[in-house]
């Protein structure tokens, strides 16, 4: 049974190239034949994600100067995107809003429009990040931000619908309101400016605690305690969340917080805590946040079971999640711990690695436009690539391809149980259909 478990690797790599080599189809041909707009000042960039605004309608600048020069000259407020190359949402919003006519029309206007690259420019990122942040809204990209002439923040969110959305009994502004109300609420600047100066303040205070060496309290043993109790952990799927929201919500998989509390494991008494640890880390690698057939993770889990995530692929947390999972298998070999760490630096040497041997930041949610594409499978996919029904079974119980999991149709792959209590059953199942010869 184990070696026909290894041979799903073959579904894989069939799998991989069949959709990498497929010519995009109906509408993403014609996507790809409809002409561009007129290039604006971003088509000079080396930017891949600016170049991804290149020809939009919008009158984007770049970052400088000379934007917020013409702010000041023409008494205008500066609208801030800000966002990077490989983001689903940055995408979306691009398509829905920044490709829109009469969403241009509004923001060419009323506003002096900046987009940023948050790989390229991280410093300007961080402030308007922790702006947000203070303002008390929650951070994430694309970040969307309304700043004076000056570069003060007033407020901001991150994406917006073109329209508004009704969501249960809740309506979300759409972009096209909120810049309506934005140069509505601009008839009185100064108190616009008063808002800044608050938020302005409130961020120089936050983005200077975070430099500030001081040791306000004694180092003790206490501290580490606190900061352990802070942590709320799901004891039904792991990760962290909000006890008080039954932990619904996304999910990240937080190496540095699961380093800390893999570190307390050790010592005496943390037994409740090392399960928490052990749970967490066998639920994310379970998980479809894994990729089970490419390898490597995902940026996060948009739902608390770990199984939808955003699809994109970032170097960074694939590195530390290596990191993680070595660790947590210095400390317990468990042999799954051990095969994700095979198979993540597989994945980044094989796709995240240059020619040359440099190492690429990111891989896009999004191909063709549609959001996973080649992580999400139809039940006819998957039964087309394997050829055959006894392999199609077995690909079903073993990654959970039962009832759709992603928007009523597709199938993200993910392991219901742990890959050897998986071959145990179906090695048992095997045994009483094709009972073993008496030996002789």
């Amino acid at each position: 049974m184990p070696t026909r478990l290894f041979a799903l690797a073959l579904f894989a790599a069939c799998a991989v190239v069949s959709a990498a080599a497929e010519e995009p189809k109906g509408k993403e041909r014609a996507e790809e034949k409809k002409e561009k707009g007129k290039p604006n000042r971003l088509a000079k960039s080396s930017s891949p994600y600016l170049l991804q605004h290149a020809h939009n309608p919008v009158d984007w600048y770049p970052w400088g100067p000379e934007a917020f020069e013409r702010a000041k000259k023409e008494k205008k407020l500066v609208f801030l995107s800000i966002g990077y190359s490989a983001c689903h949402w940055c995408h979306v919003m691009e398509r829905e809003s920044f490709s829109n006519a009469e969403v241009a029309k509004l923001l060419n206007a009323h506003f002096v429009c900046i987009k940023v690259d948050r790989e390229e420019r991280p410093d300007v990122d961080d402030i308007y990040m922790t702006a947000l942040q203070v303002a008390g809204e929650s951070g994430g990209w694309p970040l969307s931000m309304f700043l004076t002439p000056e570069g003060k923040p007033i407020f901001g969110a991150t994406y917006f619908p073109p329209e508004d959305r009704k969501v249960g009994d809740d309506v979300i502004p759409g972009f096209k309101t909120v810049l309506k109300k934005v140069v509505e609420f601009d008839k009185d600047r100064a108190d616009l400016e008063k808002q800044a100066d608050r938020i302005a303040e409130r961020t120089v205070e936050a983005l200077e605690s975070n430099t500030r060496v001081a040791v306000l309290v004694p180092l003790k043993r206490d501290l580490v305690s606190a900061a352990l109790d802070a942590f709320e952990i799901d004891p039904e799927h792991g990760g962290t969340g909000v006890r008080a929201r039954a932990f619904r919500g996304t999910k990240f998989p937080r190496p540095p917080v699961w380093g800390l509390l893999l570190a307390q494991t050790r010592r005496p008494g943390n037994e409740q805590l090392k399960a928490r640890v052990r749970l967490t880390l066998s639920k994310v690698l379970e998980g479809g946040i894994y990729d089970h057939l490419g390898g490597g993770f995902h940026r996060y889990s948009t739902e608390r079971t770990w199984t939808v995530p955003h699809f994109e692929k970032m170097l960074y947390d694939n590195a530390q999640l290596v990191e993680l999972y070595g660790e947590a298998f210095a400390r317990d070999p468990r042999p799954e711990y051990r095969r994700v760490v095979a198979e993540t630096l597989a994945f980044v040497k094989r796709e995240m690695t240059s020619p040359e041997g440099a190492f690429y930041s990111a891989i896009d949610a999004d191909s063709n436009e549609k959001e996973g594409e080649f992580y999400v499978w139809t039940t006819a996919e998957i039964k087309t690539v394997l050829g055959n029904d006894a392999d199609f079974r077995l690909v079903q119980a073993v990654y959970g391809v039962t009832a759709p999991n992603f928007e009523e149709k597709f199938h993200i792959l993910r392991l219901p149980k742990a890959l050897a209590e998986i071959a145990e059953e179906l090695s048992c199942a095997y045994r009483r259909r094709w009972p073993r010869s008496p030996r002789n």
